[in-house]
């Protein structure tokens, strides 16, 4: 399991986020990182997601399941793609820039999950707690711990997993599937409260 970011790393993270968004949102350039700059924790590979939202309303979400660039170049690059490049959504505006909430998910190593029966699988899964990638030959998706929020029912869950990956939604109940797990650290802007 990757080292847990500081408070320090989490809000620095943000920061490369936050100014990647407003600068490609406005059309400008994005600079390269100066890693030499940035704490040792930021220079290491790491995987993460970029999720954006505008009242709690997903906007936009991008990341990678595999660390293979330093932790701060792959938040920068998913803030940018989440804001103009999710194909579910259209870019993100410049009137909505104000609106948006950023969110940062920094993902460990996944685990394949060794299973037999189909019908083990739901018990097999921990709300709240494991991310899910699922896969069934070149079919493949994945579902960040958070969304167990909206979904926490094990069922539900593969079932949206499954459509979002472009399968049957009940496949998951006849076929064993190829399934992996990771968990995150998640950290988010701090709104200010209202006076």
């Amino acid at each position: 399991m990757p080292q847990k970011l500081t408070l320090a790393a989490q809000k620095q993270l943000l920061e490369i986020a936050r100014e990647a968004l407003m600068l490609a949102v406005n059309g400008k350039q994005v600079p390269s990182l100066n890693l030499a700059d940035l704490p040792d924790e930021l220079q290491v590979p790491g995987a993460s997601f970029v999720t954006l939202t505008i009242d709690g309303d997903l906007r936009g979400c991008i990341g990678s399941l595999e660390a293979w660039r330093p932790l701060a170049q792959d938040v920068q690059a998913h803030a940018l793609d989440a804001a103009l490049r999710d194909p579910r959504f259209r870019p993100v505006q410049p009137s909505e820039l104000p609106l948006i909430h950023i969110e940062v998910s920094y993902l460990t190593p996944q685990t394949a999950l060794e299973y037999t029966d189909p019908k083990q699988l739901p018990r097999l899964l921990r709300p709240g707690i494991d991310g899910v990638v699922l896969g069934l030959g070149s079919k493949r998706a994945t579902f960040l711990p958070q969304v167990w929020e909206q979904l926490p029912d094990p069922a539900q869950f593969l079932n949206h997993l499954c459509q979002k990956a472009g399968l049957p939604a009940e496949i998951w109940r006849k076929e064993l599937l190829d399934i992996s797990l990771y968990q995150v650290q998640d950290f988010q802007e701090i709104s200010a409260e209202p006076e």
